[in-house]
């Protein structure tokens, strides 16, 4: 089967359906073309030009609802206390590439031990924590024919339906 669009979410819609799910990491929530297995052993190629977040149905019919589920991960949150302090942590991760959530006093980036020391040795405010990575910001380095590259950044926000 394949999904080209998402059709609602299922904390908004009821289905008398079956639910089987298709389980996602973070940053394949956010690919354009990608097949998987659903937990209940179907093959589905999804072909969406959304991010998709957690509960996303992106096939219905009479007897079957697919629907995304978000696997939740290792994350660094990092609690910040002052606007200068906010922008000195968001120059840091973006010199990283990384991709990031921020709300008014914290962030959150996917764990990996190099950049949370970094930002611990840096006096940054940091604790481990699992969640789910969603409504995040995708920040991309790409080569030009330049000597230098250029960051692209753009905000995956979560859709209304």
């Amino acid at each position: 089967m394949i999904a080209e669009k998402i059709i609602g979410n299922l904390s908004e819609l009821s289905t008398s359906a079956e639910v089987d799910t298709v389980e996602l990491d973070w940053f394949e929530a956010e690919k354009k073309r990608i097949r998987k297995t659903t937990v209940g052993g179907r093959d589905i190629g999804i072909a969406i030009d959304e991010n998709l977040k957690d509960g996303d149905i992106i096939y219905l019919d009479d007897k079957l609802c697919v629907a995304v589920k978000l696997i939740s991960c290792p994350l660094i949150k990092i609690n910040v206390h002052t606007m200068p302090e906010m922008g000195r942590l968001c120059f840091e991760i973006g010199n990283r590439h990384l991709s990031l959530k921020i709300s008014d006093d914290s962030v959150l980036i996917p764990r990996d031990e190099p950049t949370e020391k970094h930002l611990k040795d840096l006096g940054f405010d940091c604790e481990e924590i699992i969640g789910k990575f969603d409504d995040f910001i995708v920040c991309k380095a790409h080569g030009q024919a330049h000597s230098h590259s250029h960051r692209h950044c753009e905000h995956r926000h979560e859709h209304s339906h």
